[in-house]
């Protein structure tokens, strides 16, 4: 891949043309690495490392293709203010042509349209932290593989069953029992709050639609506040229920 079409994959529209994403750091990068070790195409991922950086991207050459850089240049892979001089290009995960089959001990959360980069890197790195859940994502999501998200997730979003671009009017094919936040609905600290098959966040602003909702038959529970606000940010509340359904 030129490197001048690694610079572009900050935007969206080229990550889905060329099939990659951009990692930056070195947390970020040993995270990969961890992740990588059984990827049979992991030397598909190329490290960019100015010569600053060399002796500590040379660690990790065994692994990744190791393409040395100008500081100029990678001034412009970087997304941060202060370029941290390790940059990995990374192929998107391919995605599966029939839907992802759940594992008997896996839990599924659905977001419906989240728009914030730092909510959605959370709650992966929340969802990681617990363990036992697979992410989907409805279309118009903000991109999983922005370098915001990547960075929010700590790494995270390379340990986490994910899907993309899944529609809300398909998960009856796939699940029976749903699950979703209400202010009026039974408190997440009950047994039953266990029992579903996949649990249901919204958009920041507008939540899940309610017609959909009601399509799906599904069921209202509430995390028990104080009662002096009527909203939890979402990337607390996918947290709480997620900490809810492992104990």
């Amino acid at each position: 891949m030129k490197l001048d079409d690694v610079k572009k994959l900050h935007q969206k529209k080229y990550r889905a043309e060329f099939g990659h994403y951009l990692v930056e750091g070195e947390h970020l990068i040993m995270e990969l690495q961890k992740a990588c070790k059984d990827v049979a195409d992991e030397r598909r991922i190329t490290l960019y490392a100015t010569q600053s950086r060399l002796d500590w991207a040379q660690t990790l050459s065994a692994d990744f293709q190791l393409e040395v850089v100008s500081d100029k240049h990678m001034a412009k892979l970087s997304d941060t203010k202060t370029p941290q001089g390790v940059v990995a290009c990374v192929p998107l995960p391919t995605p599966d042509k029939k839907p992802n089959a759940v594992t008997p001990n896996e839990r599924c959360i659905y977001l419906y349209e989240v728009q914030d980069p730092g909510n959605l890197g959370t709650i992966i790195r929340n969802l990681v932290w617990f363990g036992g859940f697979r992410l989907l994502l409805s279309p118009n999501s903000v991109d999983p593989f922005n370098s915001k998200v990547v960075r929010a997730s700590m790494g995270a979003i390379f340990h986490l069953p994910l899907e993309t671009d899944v529609p809300l009017e398909a998960l009856s094919q796939r699940f029976q029992k749903f699950a979703f936040l209400d202010l009026q609905g039974t408190k997440i600290n009950q047994p039953e709050f266990s029992h579903y098959d996949c649990y249901l966040f919204g958009n920041e602003a507008r939540g899940v639609p309610l017609q959909d909702l009601n399509s799906l038959n599904a069921d209202a529970f509430t995390i028990a506040g104080s009662g002096r606000i009527d909203s939890l940010n979402l990337a607390n509340s996918v947290g709480i229920c997620a900490y809810q359904l492992s104990v």
